[in-house]
């Protein structure tokens, strides 16, 4: 697959977002001041990067563009909102919804204020949905799961585009990991996460 021609299949964000959504359900407001995998990121703060990609995207599926798809998401901490228990479960149905109609994936699009094919916008917000629930579930103690055509997206886009000499996926330097590893750990490391990284460390 070539996910950097802009050309990839269609995917169904539903199982990510699922899973995304019943672990933001479990989480303790006790644990939203918690560490996660992301250095700069809080739970709380996690949280509130996942709402504001499921509206961007969201936003980018429906060439809906505006302030929401044209921000980077590193431009400032994100906020959580105060009734984000009540928000997300909509916004991840309607970001499932948008990314379904045939148009979603056609032409381009924007998201974090970058222009790129709809097709691979779809492959950046299903792999955001799986690793970044890969990160809420170790950060609050939670037992992950991806299906395997999310995990293969999520491979094919963060692979670095060569393999010569500090080679890098597009999301920076991977973390070495044994090729026989299971292909979660292998997309995890690929993200720049180590695979056994538990709170604390």
């Amino acid at each position: 697959m070539d996910t950097h021609s802009g050309t990839a299949p269609a995917l169904d964000l539903e199982p990510a977002a699922r899973q995304m959504g019943e672990l933001m359900d479990a989480v303790d407001d006790r644990q939203l001041s918690g560490p996660t995998p992301c250095p700069d990121y809080s739970v709380r703060e996690l949280l509130a990067h996942v709402l504001g990609l499921a509206v961007a995207f969201r936003d980018a599926a429906r060439k809906d563009l505006g302030p929401a798809t044209s921000t980077p998401p590193d431009s400032a901490l994100p906020v959580l909102p105060g009734d984000w228990r009540e928000s997300w479960p909509p916004l991840l149905d309607e970001l499932v919804t948008a990314w379904r109609a045939p148009a979603a994936s056609q032409g381009m699009t924007r998201a974090g204020g970058v222009d790129l094919p709809g097709s691979v916008a779809a492959m950046v917000v299903l792999n955001e949905l799986v690793v970044h629930g890969w990160d809420l579930a170790r950060s609050t103690g939670q037992e992950f799961e991806a299906d395997e055509a999310s995990l293969r997206s999520s491979q094919a886009l963060l692979a670095p585009v060569d393999d010569g000499p500090g080679a890098e996926s597009p999301f920076g330097p991977p973390v070495p990991v044994p090729h026989d590893a299971p292909l979660l750990d292998r997309v995890i490391g690929l993200s720049g996460r180590r695979p056994d990284w538990r709170p604390g460390d």
